[in-house]
């Protein structure tokens, strides 16, 4: 294992992985100008269309070929073999677009596209500091879950059972509700995420039962191209200021607070672990960097890696992974019970994990955070704060407030 030092700060990603190792496939088109912003322009929100977009590339998918079956095979295996059967079938360089569950043996929403039509990356198209259309006024109903109230009162019922010693740290989550007085323009929401925040990664991809899996993510869970890996964990976080003064305060004190250090050790070590057996060599910073997106700062540690077998694919890595101390916390089983103890809801696609993956095992696939699940007139937001035995609970209820607004702001809810 090596060390390097890290520092700095780090516009939303990690640097991007090398071009795919399939030297036959034609390389996205990162010299037309307006091809990525044109992707992102043409997405429709039906219910056979995916579009995804990180910093390395976007996506645009029409059309189901095949979708992975649920069933009681690994994730992995199950996703090879829709995609060697989609080989076979001729379709030329299958890859599978979606979302995997914050319980991945629960729920799948995989596919593989009839028509994929690729660009670079947003961030490197001009065109996308272009205005997004602005969002239209709407009357917003509007209904947490669990009420503020009850998840501090949640937040503050886990600090106990943290300093008691039965766990290191837990993720809880909440949710809003918004229920819109007409039809929702998701691919305007689309639009405003992906210009807002063009070097993270955008996303919206059928979620089952007509719903819409929508939102953009600072976190990427992993990534592979040929043999090099590449995992950019965030954890612990503080919300941008306007004031750009404050807003380096708060980005300096993250830093060098206690509290914050050691949660996101905890989730880097737990990535260090889960890596190393499919490493021939693994890059892990002595400490993290800082990462901004338009509505908070977070600390970010970038891990590469060069993996020892070829064979193994982006998805298992990613499987490998998930859930992470970022998303669920630490012991993993004792967390995922006391998350299941508190939430009041099922977290379904959130915090799992949405990408792409192809036959030769090349992917990525992104922390599924800063999200919502839409239908025709509703939204489903979700933000989660990670505790630890140092946690308030009015900070953690800031936190998620905070972290809200990526998807709020886009949406036009001015809560």
């Amino acid at each position: 294992m090596h060390h390097a030092p890290a520092g700095g700060v780090v516009e939303h990603a990690a640097p991007a992985p090398a071009a795919p190792a399939d030297a036959s496939a034609p390389a996205p088109d990162h010299a037309v100008i307006g091809a990525a912003s044109g992707l992102l322009g043409q997405y429709r929100a039906a219910a056979d269309e995916a579009f995804f977009a990180s910093p390395t590339r976007t996506l645009l998918t029409a059309g189901v070929h095949a979708r992975v079956p649920q069933d009681e095979r690994p994730l992995p295996v199950r996703v090879a073999a829709t995609l060697a059967e989609a080989r076979r079938a001729g379709v030329e360089r299958p890859l599978v677009v979606g979302a995997v569950a914050f319980d991945h043996d629960s729920r799948v929403e995989l596919a593989v596209p009839e028509r994929v039509r690729r660009a670079g990356a947003l961030r490197d198209d001009p065109l996308i500091a272009l205005p997004a259309p602005p969002a239209e006024p709407v009357d917003w109903q509007v209904r947490p879950i669990p009420e503020p109230a009850a998840y501090g009162a949640g937040v503050a019922a886990a600090v106990e059972r943290l300093r008691g010693g039965e766990l290191s740290k837990v993720v809880l989550a909440r949710t809003l509700e918004l229920t819109a007085d007409r039809p929702l323009d998701l691919p305007a929401i689309l639009q405003r995420l992906g210009r807002r925040d063009p070097g993270g990664y955008t996303f919206a991809v059928p979620a089952g039962g007509g719903r819409t899996l929508i939102g953009a993510s600072p976190e990427l869970l992993l990534s592979r191209s040929g043999t090099a890996v590449l995992a950019n964990p965030l954890a612990g976080s503080v919300p941008r200021s306007a004031d750009l003064g404050e807003d380096v305060r708060r980005a300096a004190a993250l830093l060098e607070s206690p509290k914050d250090l050691h949660e996101h050790a905890v989730v880097v070590d737990a990535i260090r672990v889960a890596l190393e057996p499919y490493c021939r060599t693994l890059e892990v910073p002595a400490r993290p960097t800082l990462v901004r997106t338009a509505a908070m700062w977070h600390l970010a540690t970038t891990i590469t890696g060069e993996l020892a077998d070829p064979a193994v694919s982006a998805l298992e890595l990613a499987t490998a992974l998930h859930p992470t101390p970022a998303v669920c916390g630490t012991p993993t089983a004792v967390a995922r019970r006391v998350i299941g103890e508190v939430e009041p809801f099922d977290r379904g696609l959130y915090t799992g994990m949405v990408g792409w993956g192809d036959a030769d095992g090349d992917g990525e696939w992104v922390v599924t955070i800063r999200c919502a699940e839409a239908d025709e007139r509703t939204l489903r937001v979700y933000a989660g704060a990670g505790v630890v035995d140092r946690s308030r609970p009015e900070d953690e209820l800031a936190e998620t407030s905070a972290k809200f607004r990526t998807f709020l702001d886009a949406a036009g809810v001015s809560q």
